[in-house]
């Protein structure tokens, strides 16, 4: 009879025996699995067919009919006509920064295209007029060609399973918005292309994190770098991917701060190396390559040309056959002069009307005579410059020419007036000073200081020459030090809806600037007017950079005007709203800017399965439900939540814009949003299971951190992973999406590609959401 003691030791004996049965087991497989994984580690040759059928459907997709039309299209009468502006060398200003305006510039340069048509209006022909529009439209449809491979790149190196990568991959394929921008002369191609690469270029940086500082690691950050850099020069919008990837890198910075990390503990020193080395390669190296593409832009751009008007007299000096300085004259005492407004071109008037005693919201005027702003050349504008303490003669001794920093008087010659201010409020704006006239003798008497007026130019010293057209001032009050001002809401009737006149006490406003237009009376043959060649001024490469980037800021920021195509944010995910490119009434041929509305719609529905299953998973685990092994919840957040932070950040900050906005805007997100959708189904059908036995697992682990890198990462491949899982209902699930997203992008293709023509019947078969398609007579 055995003892009880005995009975246990054999009860413990049978369990090691079982457990080391199972270990054993697990060796033997992981030896087999380390064995295959070197002869196969880049043998995946389904995902190598499956992403070359994919490119050659996207290249079908973008390249079919790109000739179609042979006219301008939308905002092709834009970007074509900055490359002729950079073939021409005639520099032009716009909101956006030079890289991908470069790059159509540099085909239109391979083609032999010497920028002599300026693509003026939609419709305008490019056949008639010689332009190689298909080489123009070929740059983005190869670049939106190659964006469909590396979604599926990205999904492959991430680790999903072929039918995820096919599903995500195809969405953007077969997105009839996608096809669309990416076969006219637009710059959102450009943008959606290197937005995609730079995640793919992260993602395979992310992988070399067990080799540190390492060939490939560093190859990857700087590639990763460089691709951010792109988007951001393409349009300001790039920032978004900088915010998503900086994102996922403190995150991976704040990992690697952690004591206990799997990968062993690192010092603060290692630390710092790894922080300085993501900062050189995410922030400073990109930050030089933005720089660079306005170097290139501003040493092709050395001509005068249409963008003088938005920037300073000073940097028009560094263009040649710049007018204004070529018709600079300077101004003397006694001169009469045209003044005009720098941003809205009125001229500073003035007539023998006078103000109403009360305004319509009842507060009352000083009854003076009307200054106001007229945007026709009349004698009424004239003005006449006197020094400040006119009517006393100028000495002998004293020039005669006007400076910078002067305080003069000015007369309107019509009336014989002097022009003032004072502290009565002007019929607009409460809080700013009124501006009349008064006569000179008043100007001499009591009023004389309300008479007196500084010139301040920005940037010039003071006692330098005050000259027509390139001297643009602020002619700023003496005694309250408010700047004369002007803008676009007409006066009423009874100031015959002219321009208003006042004081603003914002002296710093830009929309302060004045210029000196002409000197009335002054010969055409005067001595004054006979100017030697001018050489193209230097001035330094930042101060013109900071100049430019304050200009295109501000002017984007004032893009706040309505458009009957543009859209709202929320819109974008249902597709409420779509944008009319072109339109031919002969042929019944529209191009309608819209995506495909199932794949938007099934795309908008997983990121919303994805927002609850994250929150489901969050009250679960409150609760003490642990419904996932860490492994999954670990790939679910860090991968699929990588792509739904790349989806939200490209997303939401549109809500805080107050400018106009677009569908076209809402594609970086919308790829995002794909890269969600082929994570969620997979994460759907095919979570993987939990290991029963911890034991096994931690011998797992121990044998698996013995195999090089190179081969380690096989073992976390799409194909190892789900090798004991079938992909049949993954396989049947993407069937199940794609049917109607192929029915989508088929049906609405007539409008993707602007044929065939749709007889009225089918526009409004097509009007899904109340689209405000064109109907064809």
């Amino acid at each position: 009879m055995s003892s009880p003691n005995s009975s246990v030791r054999q009860r413990v004996g049978k369990e090691k025996s079982k457990v080391n049965g199972k270990v054993d087991q697990a060796e033997t497989e992981i030896k087999n699995v380390y064995e295959s994984a070197k002869q196969n580690v880049s043998k995946e040759w389904d995902y190598k067919v499956a992403i070359s059928i994919i490119t050659f459907l996207a290249f079908a997709t973008r390249f079919t009919g790109i000739s179609h039309p042979n006219e301008v299209v939308f905002d092709e009468v834009h970007f074509g006509k900055f490359a002729s502006y950079y073939l021409q060398r005639l520099y032009f200003f716009d909101v956006h920064p030079p890289f991908a305006k470069l790059l159509f510039a540099f085909v239109g340069w391979l083609v032999g295209f010497d920028g002599h048509f300026l693509f003026e209006n939609i419709g305008d022909s490019y056949i008639d007029n010689k332009v190689p529009y298909v080489a123009f439209r070929a740059l983005p449809a190869l670049l939106g060609t190659l964006t469909v491979p590396i979604v599926f790149l990205i999904m492959w190196e991430s680790g999903y399973s072929l039918p995820a990568c096919v599903l995500a991959s195809c969405m953007v394929l077969f997105d009839n918005s996608h096809i669309g921008q990416t076969r006219l002369i637009l710059l959102d191609a450009t943008l959606v292309f290197f937005m995609a690469l730079s995640v793919l270029c992260y993602i395979k940086f992310y992988r070399q994190r067990h080799d540190p500082f390492g060939r490939k690691w560093w190859k990857w950050l700087l590639l990763t770098g460089f691709n951010m850099s792109c988007v951001m020069s393409t349009k300001y919008v790039g920032l978004f991917i900088f915010v998503a990837i900086g994102c996922a890198v403190a995150i991976d910075l704040w990992d690697l701060l952690d004591i206990n990390r799997k990968g062993g503990t690192l010092d603060m020193v290692t630390f710092g190396k790894h922080f300085a080395a993501r900062a050189a390669g995410l922030i400073i190296v990109p930050f030089f390559f933005y720089l660079f593409w306005f170097q290139v832009h501003f040493a092709i751009l050395t001509r005068s040309g249409p963008g003088d008007d938005f920037m300073s007299p000073e940097f028009q000096e560094t263009l040649s056959d710049n007018p204004m300085h070529a018709a600079a004259v300077d101004i003397h005492y006694y001169d009469s002069i045209t003044l005009r407004h720098k941003d809205t071109k009125v001229y500073l008037h003035s007539h023998t009307e006078n103000y109403p005693l009360r305004y319509d919201d009842g507060r009352i005027s000083s009854q003076g005579q009307q200054v106001t702003g007229y945007p026709f050349n009349d004698t009424n504008n004239h003005w006449q410059v006197l020094p400040h303490n006119y009517p006393t003669p100028l000495d002998q001794a004293q020039e005669n020419i006007v400076r910078v920093g002067d305080v003069v008087q000015l007369r309107h010659v019509v009336t014989n007036t002097m022009l003032l201010s004072h502290d009565v409020a002007s019929p607009y704006y409460p809080t700013n000073q009124e501006f009349t006239t008064v006569s000179p003798e008043l100007a001499a008497g009591d009023r004389h200081n309300d008479t007196l007026f500084e010139i301040r130019v920005e940037g010039s010293k003071p006692g330098q020459s005050f000259k027509s057209m390139s001297s643009q001032f602020k002619l700023v009050h003496y005694p309250t030090k408010v700047a004369m001002w002007t803008h676009t809401t007409p006066l009423p009737e009874w100031a015959f809806k002219q321009a208003e006149i006042n004081g603003n006490k914002n002296v710093q406003q830009t929309s302060n600037i004045w210029y000196v237009d002409d000197i009335a009376g002054l010969p055409d043959d005067s001595p004054r007017r006979i100017r030697e060649e001018r050489k193209p001024k230097h001035v330094p490469f930042l101060k013109k950079y900071f100049e430019l980037q304050r200009a295109m800021f501000y002017h984007n920021n004032a893009l706040t005007a309505s458009h009957p195509y543009a859209s709202l944010p929320f819109q974008w995910p249902f597709l409420l709203r779509g944008v009319s490119f072109w339109t031919q009434e002969s042929t019944r041929q529209q191009i309608y800017f819209l995506g495909n509305p199932l794949g938007y719609w099934i795309a908008t529905a997983l990121l919303a399965v994805f927002a609850g299953i994250v929150g489901a998973d969050q009250l679960s685990l409150r609760r003490g439900v642990d419904a996932l092994d860490h492994r999954t919840r670990s790939r679910f957040y860090n991968s699929t939540g990588f792509f739904f932070l790349c989806w939200a950040l490209h997303y939401f900050p549109f809500y805080l814009m107050g400018r106009q906005l677009f569908l076209h805007h809402y594609l970086p997100a919308h790829l995002a949003s794909c890269l969600v959708a082929g994570a969620l189904v997979e994460f759907i059908f095919n979570v993987e299971p939990v290991l029963d036995d911890e034991t096994v697992q931690a011998k797992k682990d121990k044998i698996v951190a013995k195999v090089p890198e190179k081969t380690r990462r096989a073992f976390v491949s799409a194909s190892e992973r789900m090798k004991d899982n079938s992909l049949l209902t993954t396989w049947i699930a993407v069937g199940v999406i794609m049917i109607p997203i192929l029915a989508g992008w088929y049906y609405f293709l007539p409008l993707t590609y602007g044929r065939p023509g749709l007889t009225v019947e089918e526009v409004n078969a097509r009007k899904w959401l109340g689209y405000d398609l064109h109907f064809a007579k």
